[in-house]
């Protein structure tokens, strides 16, 4: 049985990307999978780091169950609309104070190389936006991408990480909608 962690980073629990959890969700559950949701903006933190990597802050209790059910997933599905180009500022605030030194990757001594300690996992990003997908890549470099696809999961060892976009969400009609929530269900039910 495949172990699926959802994490919904959008800041707004009546957001679109509520549905596409929802969707992703039902397929995967109908594939057999089991499911657990990390919901970051129902969690109780503080999203800076304050201290850089200074000093070490105190894991509140949200973030610690948080890290648990990350370490427990096989497969880690982030869904996140692109704001500014980038990650929503909770999601970054996530990142940064749970994806650690020592917890998700270690630093080898005297050496610019590092262990990627979430081996083994594979992540799926889809994210929402408010142009098409083809031409945030294009024209901006995918930026919200490279930096959780590549800075943060395959820096730690997530890998393979597919994306997904869905957009033009501004002024989409509720048939376009459905069309991609079916998608997303289809992407849940094959566990991808």
């Amino acid at each position: 049985m495949k172990k699926i962690a959802i994490i919904n980073g959008h800041p707004h629990k009546e957001s679109f990307n509520v549905g596409v959890v929802e969707a992703y969700k039902q397929g995967a559950m109908q594939a057999g999978a089991e499911i657990k949701e990390i919901v970051i903006a129902d969690l109780n933190f503080n999203p800076s780091l304050q201290f850089g990597y200074q000093k070490r802050m105190e894991l509140e209790p949200d973030l610690i169950k948080a890290w648990e059910i990350i370490q427990w997933a096989d497969h880690l599905v982030w869904v996140h609309p692109v704001w500014w180009g980038g990650l929503p500022a909770i999601t970054k605030g996530f990142i940064d104070r749970l994806f650690l030194p020592g917890m998700a990757y270690k630093y080898r001594e005297n050496s610019v190389w590092w262990d990627k300690l979430l081996k083994g996992k594979t992540g799926h990003i889809i994210t929402t936006l408010d142009q098409p997908g083809w031409y945030y890549r294009l024209m901006y470099g995918r930026p919200s991408v490279n930096q959780l696809k590549k800075s943060t999961l395959e820096f730690c060892g997530v890998k393979p990480v597919k994306i997904t976009y869905i957009g033009i969400i501004r002024n989409s009609k509720e048939e376009q909608r459905g069309q991609w929530l079916q998608k997303i269900k289809k992407l849940g039910e094959k566990l991808k």
